[in-house]
């Protein structure tokens, strides 16, 4: 057995991640009542490994790993048709609608409309996707139908939480134009058709999915939002700027955070992959070898501290790390029971590795 906070690789499928550290026995944190809707457990599954992002995952394999963080006690499910081209949405829903909705809370995305072909796929991240094409659509009518494909794919009765996806300055090549014409598209047509969903009671509640911040804090100023999926911008090693002003604007508005890749797609679980686009920033490995060291000292993994430094602000309703197999989300789950000593998070602050008003877990 391997520990992947020593910087290696994370074992195969069947072996299992170690989690360090005294683990209280307490079950997953969820969240109190709010006038905005937030998930049911504050620790959710991400669907990009499900929708094979990275590297191909067997349907079974799949099945497997959502059984078992059912099993574990998660709650929240996120997905898109973007995630394999649909086939996130088929793999989650073929295990989601065994249980009553109720008793789950479950996201997706709009933003891409998806058309089957028999023909060439387009050039995507995904590594053997679903046999459709995508096309941008951030009308009212393209978010209709595409709440509408998705309920179809997952074969579940309804959705929690719907993101406008991927519209965002990282995204202005494949969006084929700025993202502000974009938003301008969205403005008119998928943020007030959202609205008329969450009062229709088709949704419980409405955001922006996006890696860049400008986004969602324009949306706080041109409609009414209940949740952000900010991924990859509140991290262990990067997370200023999110803390200082992106996340006190959400918080103003009553509005909260679900927190993706607050692993950096592996990075602070050991993989030498740094989120989405291959590339490993220069200061990247020094920051991370000296907090695993810090965490060496007292005894925890650095995955463990990662997972519980994310979910730790009051505005954040949910973290969402991925898993391919079912002893990742176990270790996951498992790591978010683990009391982490009240000195870890002072030597992380005192080594400048953390922000000194970032807030971190009650002891």
């Amino acid at each position: 057995m391997t520990d992947p906070t020593r910087n290696l690789p994370l074992p195969e499928p069947g072996s299992v991640l170690p989690t360090r550290g005294h683990v209280s026995g307490r079950s997953l944190p969820s969240n109190p009542p709010s006038s905005r809707y937030r998930p049911a457990t504050r620790l959710g599954l991400g669907g990009v490994a499900i929708g094979n992002g990275f590297a191909a995952a067997s349907d079974a394999q799949c099945e497997a790993t959502l059984a078992a963080a059912w099993d574990a006690g998660v709650r929240y499910f996120d997905t898109s048709p973007w995630y394999g081209l649909g086939l996130s949405e088929r793999r989650f829903g073929h295990v989601l609608h065994r249980h009553p909705a109720e008793a789950y809370t479950l996201s997706t995305k709009v933003g891409r409309l998806l058309t089957a072909t028999c023909g060439p796929l387009q050039e995507t991240m995904w590594v053997e996707p679903a046999p459709f094409h995508y096309r941008y659509d951030y009308s009212a009518a393209g978010v209709r139908r595409s709440v509408e494909d998705s309920l179809n794919r997952l074969g579940v009765s309804q959705l929690d939480v719907v993101f406008i996806h991927d519209l965002s300055p990282d995204n202005e090549d494949d969006l084929g134009m700025p993202w502000e014409r974009r938003f301008a598209e969205a403005a008119k047509g998928a943020m007030p058709e959202l609205n008329r969903m969450r009062s229709e009671g088709l949704i419980k509640g409405w955001g922006f999915g996006v890696n860049r911040p400008e986004p969602a804090l324009l949306a706080l100023e041109e409609a009414d939002p209940d949740i952000f999926l900010l991924a990859c911008q509140y991290s262990l090693l990067d997370h200023a700027q999110a803390l200082h002003d992106t996340f006190p604007r959400i918080a103003a508005r009553g509005a909260s955070v679900v927190v993706g890749s607050p692993l950096l797609a592996g990075y602070l679980a050991g993989r030498d992959r740094y989120l989405y686009d291959g590339t490993v920033p220069e200061w990247a490995p020094r920051k991370r070898a000296k907090a695993q060291a810090a965490c060496d000292r007292h005894g925890v993994d650095l995955r463990t501290v990662a997972l519980q430094f994310a979910a730790a602000p009051e505005v954040v309703s949910a973290v969402i790390p991925g898993a391919r197999t079912p002893e990742q989300v176990q270790a996951n789950v498992a790591s978010m029971a683990v009391d982490i000593p009240a000195a870890l998070w002072a030597e992380l602050k005192d080594e400048g590795l953390i922000e000194r008003d970032a807030p971190v877990p009650a002891g």
